[in-house]
C-alpha cells in the first residue's frame, strides 16, 4: 500500500507541477491575493475527481470515443486562446499589484467561472489525470489501486495550495508594473503556446 500511494505521489506530483495554463492562473490569483483558497480548493477538487475517474477506468471509455477528445480540443483551444489575449491585452496596462487588488471586475463568480473554464475545458486535464494515470493505475491490484490514486490526488492539494498560498510570497516584486507586465506576457505565451499545441495535430495531419 505505502508504495503504490508513494508511486501515485511522486508520478501525480510530476504532470501536475509541469507549467500550464491552469497553474499559470492559479500562480496570478495567488499573488494578487484573490480568492486564494476557493481557487487552490476546486482546482484540487477536480484534479481528485478527474484522478478518482481514471482509476475507477474511465479513461477506458475516453479513448473508446474520440469524438469527445475532439470536442475537448477545440474548446479548451478556443479558451486558451481568448484568454491569453486578454492576458496580451492586460500587460500593455501600466499598473501595479495594488491597481489590480482593487479591480472590481475581479469578482468571486468571475474567479470560478474562469477557474471551472481554464481547468475543464483544457484537454491535457483528461489526458493526464484520467488516461494517463487511469492507465498507470492498472498495473496494481484492486487492493493497492485506491492508494496509487490517493497519492495522486494528495500531490495534486499539496501542489495547488502550495502554489496558490505561496505566491503571495513574491507580492512585493509585483507592486511594479514591469514585473506584472512579464507576468501577463508570460501568461499569453503560456496560453497560446498550449492552445498551438492542442490544434497543431490537426492542422499537421
Amino acid at each position: 500500500m505505502q508504495a503504490a500511494f508513494i508511486q501515485g505521489m511522486g508520478i501525480g506530483g510530476s504532470l501536475i507541477i509541469a507549467v500550464g495554463a491552469q497553474n499559470a492562473f492559479v500562480l496570478k490569483q495567488g499573488i494578487k491575493r484573490s480568492y486564494t483558497l476557493p481557487i487552490a480548493l476546486l482546482c484540487s477538487m477536480i484534479d481528485a475527481l478527474m484522478i478518482t475517474a481514471g482509476v475507477a477506468g474511465l479513461g477506458h471509455i475516453i479513448e473508446s470515443f474520440p469524438t469527445i477528445k475532439h470536442v475537448a480540443s477545440f474548446g479548451g483551444a478556443a479558451f486558451l486562446l481568448w484568454y491569453g489575449t486578454n492576458a496580451l491585452k492586460a500587460s500593455f496596462v501600466a499598473k501595479g499589484i495594488e491597481m489590480e487588488q482593487a479591480d472590481s471586475a475581479d469578482t468571486f463568480k468571475k474567479a470560478v467561472l474562469t477557474t471551472l473554464g481554464i481547468s475543464l475545458l483544457n484537454p491535457h486535464l483528461y489526458l493526464d489525470t484520467v488516461v494517463l494515470l487511469g492507465s498507470i493505475s492498472t498495473q496494481f491490484d484492486d487492493l493497492h489501486r485506491p492508494w496509487f490514486g490517493a497519492g495522486a490526488v494528495l500531490a495534486s492539494f499539496i501542489w495547488f495550495f502550495g502554489l496558490s498560498f505561496g505566491a503571495r510570497l513574491l507580492a512585493p516584486i509585483f507592486t511594479r508594473p514591469a514585473a506584472w507586465r512579464y507576468l501577463d506576457r508570460f501568461i499569453w505565451l503560456t496560453m497560446w503556446s498550449i492552445a498551438a499545441a492542442i490544434i497543431w495535430p490537426y492542422v499537421a495531419g
